[in-house]
């Protein structure tokens, strides 16, 4: 009817358009901020790393939007040919991939930064998260292979030609594909998430131990609030897109409603790509600040010390004060 065509030329498009435009803009914001960063002190930390590498992840998620718009404006007919359905597609799965895992690697390393911050120094550095973060690639492509294999372009009834996932048996390989992709991007990941956090959270009701210094347990306490909240985003936005995936296995004819529902879910999915960033600039002081640093221009840095009167230098070394007048006395 006639919503239909409002609904897929207006109201979707323009969702998704929205989350697009902010998603992008918030995920250059964060690389910005922490390239930046890193130039200007040459030391990355280890939640830098796994939120510059979740940016990424995001960033390519959202570049693979305005294909969908146009897939969606155009009543799923896809002019792109068919290289750029297999990578957008590809592209589409492994970011989702990535994404979860790269929560979950930065959950573990969130619980050995609380728990045993001491005993696991030497494992939680930037060269190990690093490394986490090319597994999590790697695993992410290779778990993606049937999206590799079977992307393709299919005809439509109107004569043009649409991208989908053409699995070779239909009926039970959606079944199957659908469960495990449940349980590889949502399920297994939740469940350790929640009971690293669970573990966390134990912990830190239980602890009398002499801590690190007081500085350090409220830095630590603030990073974990903020990966808490990272993760409780991912899981509130893809849990309708999954539970309707697996309604979807027992629906044979989708309502109109079903389908406006399942869109919707797919908008929340990629949502929480856009929310990702504003949830680090509200919840990071840090993060705040090196923001600011990034985005002042830079040629203030560099002020030279007044000349005195007398043409010498002021000194702005104040330990070399101190030094000179311990000298002194």
């Amino acid at each position: 009817g006639h919503e239909h065509i409002d609904y897929n030329n207006v109201l979707m498009p323009s969702i998704f358009g929205v989350i697009c435009f902010f998603g992008i803009f918030g995920n250059c914001i964060v690389i910005y901020t922490i390239v930046k960063k890193t130039k200007l002190c040459s030391q990355q930390t280890v939640p830098d790393i796994f939120i510059f590498s979740l940016s990424i992840a995001d960033l390519l998620f959202l570049l693979g939007m305005p294909f969908l718009i146009h897939q969606l404006v155009g009543n799923g007919s896809w002019c792109f040919g068919g290289t750029m359905c297999t990578v957008i597609t590809a592209l589409d799965s492994n970011s989702q991939i990535v994404s979860t895992y790269i929560l979950t690697v930065m959950t573990l390393d969130r619980y050995l930064a609380t728990v045993h911050p001491i005993r696991f120094k030497h494992v939680r550095t930037p060269f190990m998260a690093g490394a986490a973060v090319a597994l999590v690639w790697v695993f992410s492509l290779v778990s993606i292979t049937p999206v590799w294999m079977y992307t393709g372009l299919m005809h439509l009834k109107d004569g043009s030609v649409g991208c989908a996932l053409l699995l070779p048996d239909p009926a039970t390989d959606t079944y199957w594909f659908t469960l495990y992709q449940f349980f590889l991007a949502f399920a297994l990941p939740l469940v350790v998430i929640c009971g690293v956090f669970f573990k966390i959270l134990q912990n830190m009701s239980a602890t009398v131990a002499p801590l690190p210094q007081h500085s350090l347990r409220v830095r630590t306490r603030k990073v974990t609030s903020m990966a808490v909240a990272i993760c409780l985003a991912f899981f509130i936005c893809w849990a309708p897109y999954y539970i309707l995936q697996l309604v979807h296995l027992g629906v044979q004819r989708p309502t109109f409603a079903f389908l406006f529902a399942y869109n919707i879910a797919i908008s929340m999915g990629y949502a929480n790509s856009c929310i990702n960033p504003f949830i680090y600039i509200i919840l990071s002081d840090t993060f705040k600040r090196k923001f600011i640093v990034a985005i002042r221009p830079s040629h203030r840095v560099f002020r030279v010390a007044p000349a005195l009167a007398d043409g010498s230098m002021r000194s702005l070394d104040l330990r070399g004060m101190k030094e000179r007048r311990r000298d002194e006395m």
